[in-house]
């Protein structure tokens, strides 16, 4: 099998697994997952909010907040998975073709 093969089914499998961050925190009662915290859950860990990061909290707004469509977050876990699975693919086919546009700017300049 090509690498390029192998390297496209282990993208296709961490899209697929990804709502494992969904499943696990909720069966094990972790509550957030780690790194993705509000200023609301950095001060109720932490004391405070930092200053930086008050200023900076509100300049960028998700495309897709909690990786959900708009309404789909009361609709429980099995609609949450499906927005998870959409989100990586829309994630992974922007990356890779950010890269393949990068690519084909930097090719054509070296001719």
């Amino acid at each position: 099998m090509k690498t390029k093969n192998k390297l496209w089914i282990g993208l296709g499998t961490l899209a697929v697994i990804s709502p494992i961050g969904l499943y696990l925190p909720e069966k094990l009662k972790a509550g957030d997952a780690w790194g993705e915290w509000g200023p609301d859950k950095i001060k109720e860990l932490v004391g405070y909010i930092p200053s930086g990061f008050g200023k900076l909290s509100s300049t960028w707004n998700a495309v897709m907040p909690e990786y959900a469509f708009k309404g789909w977050e009361e609709k429980g876990l099995w609609h949450l998975s499906f927005a998870y699975i959409i989100s990586a693919v829309i994630g992974v086919g922007l990356c890779v073709g950010g890269v393949y546009l990068l690519c084909k700017l930097l090719a054509g300049k070296e001719r």
